[in-house]
């Protein structure tokens, strides 16, 4: 159990906005020093100045999570300003939508390179910090969040990129908690599962590299980025309310971390495709005009 906030260190990608944002939000106001990691200057100022008027020590770095150098150069910066944090929220992540096989090359690299390796370079990066401080002082607590999604969970046709990636994330947080309850019993995990919460992930083309530019979007890719843009903008969840729940895992040890309870049903009815090796449900079974919509406009001439 981790009660006592003040004065430990947190690192946050994705600080700018959305979960990275509020959960800064939620360390300032408990006296914690803050690493804000964001691939856009802006953001990251602005959220900068935010903390520091709230009385937070900050460290920012600007930073793409996918470029394991930037990420090794961001674990010295935090350990010659703060010595090994205590948390971690590797949180920065990219959305993409439409049919998988429509997704280019590039696409590919970039969400796998943000959403995946993003958080591998974090866990591969500060996990043996934390287990070295560990190591030399036994009254340290450390906990590591990564985020995921319910789509780490669940397979909703036309999102197949950002599916595939969230599932490994899933699984690597999985593995790290095992893992790490096999050498110490100072440093917890945890993965965070939102539904559709408004943080901006919806507008995650504004971040990407030049280097991995897009093609003109297909059909399928307009319809899901039209699709995520409803369901995240009519989102009844805040991220200030998740942050809130995410620190609350901290506290308790809590390992998943759902936005959506409810959403739940869904992802037993998978396990449960899984279990009977029957053929995987109709995800639109309980609102079935959502499916009709989107097979019509994807077989539309």
């Amino acid at each position: 159990m981790i009660t006592n906030f003040k004065d430990k260190t947190a690192v946050l990608t994705g600080a700018g906005s959305g979960f990275g944002l509020e959960c800064a939000r939620i360390g300032a106001a408990l006296g914690m020093n803050l690493v804000l990691a964001d691939v856009q200057q802006d953001a990251l100022d602005a959220a900068t100045a935010e903390m520091r008027a709230l009385g937070a020590p900050v460290l920012a770095v600007k930073l793409d999570v996918a470029k394991a150098a930037e990420v090794e150069a961001l674990g010295a910066a935090v350990m010659a300003r703060f010595g090994a944090p205590h948390f971690v929220f590797n949180n920065a992540g990219v959305g993409a939508g439409g049919l998988i096989w429509e997704h280019t090359l590039a696409d590919w690299e970039w969400v796998v390179g943000v959403n995946l390796m993003g958080v591998a370079h974090g866990v591969r990066v500060f996990t043996p910090m934390m287990l070295a401080a560990a190591k030399s002082d036994p009254t340290y607590q450390g906990h590591i969040v990564n985020t995921a999604s319910m789509a780490g969970l669940l397979n909703a046709p036309n999102m197949g990129v950002y599916n595939v990636t969230k599932h490994a994330v899933v699984s690597m947080s999985e593995t790290l908690y095992q893992d790490l309850a096999l050498v110490t019993d100072q440093i917890g995990a945890s993965v965070l599962c939102p539904f559709f919460v408004t943080t901006g992930i919806n507008k995650s083309h504004r971040n990407r590299p030049a280097d991995l530019a897009s093609a003109p979007p297909t059909r399928s890719q307009l319809i899901g980025q039209a699709m995520s843009d409803k369901a995240v903008g009519s989102g009844k969840v805040s991220a200030a309310e998740v942050a809130q729940m995410v620190f609350d895992a901290i506290a308790s040890n809590k390992f998943y971390i759902y936005s959506h309870p409810k959403a739940i049903g869904s992802v037993q009815t998978r396990m449960e495709d899984v279990m009977l090796a029957r053929n995987p449900t109709d995800p639109f079974a309980h609102k079935p005009e959502i499916g009709i919509e989107l097979k019509r406009a994807l077989r539309a001439e």
